[in-house]
């Protein structure tokens, strides 16, 4: 799971580092500063989740939660990149990739707890 943690994280600081490369200077300012708090707090849940495991993976799925519903508010900005109004450039796309990793990485982070829960069921019953 922390491996999870871990490419997330340093998955959405690339993205950030990649921002000015791709986008208009006032876009990228804003996208790296919220890729730089996002994937930071991931990596950082994730060095924190070495020391106590599910503390680090619970604070990581609040973050990826944030993360997921910040770029669902997103969406009407990648409908009109799709249909062919960009005013923000390549933003909508890189906003999309941030917002399915953070999905991804909160889907992964509820099937881990409740394997852990039922775990914990199952070994109380014994």
């Amino acid at each position: 799971m922390r491996f999870y943690l871990f490419l997330v994280g340093l998955t959405i600081l690339a993205t950030g580092g990649a921002a000015p490369y791709l986008m208009n200077h006032v876009d990228a300012l804003g996208y790296v500063t919220g890729a730089l708090q996002l994937g930071g707090g991931i990596l950082i849940c994730g060095l924190f989740s070495l020391k106590m495991p599910w503390h680090g993976i619970i604070g990581a799925g609040v973050l990826a939660l944030l993360g997921a519903a910040r770029g669902i508010g997103n969406l009407p900005g990648l409908a009109k990149f799709v249909t062919g109004n960009r005013p923000h450039g390549f933003t909508p796309v890189m906003e999309l990739g941030v917002t399915l990793l953070c999905t991804l990485l909160l889907v992964k982070i509820t099937r881990t707890l409740f394997q852990e829960r039922t775990r914990r069921m199952l070994e109380s019953a014994e």
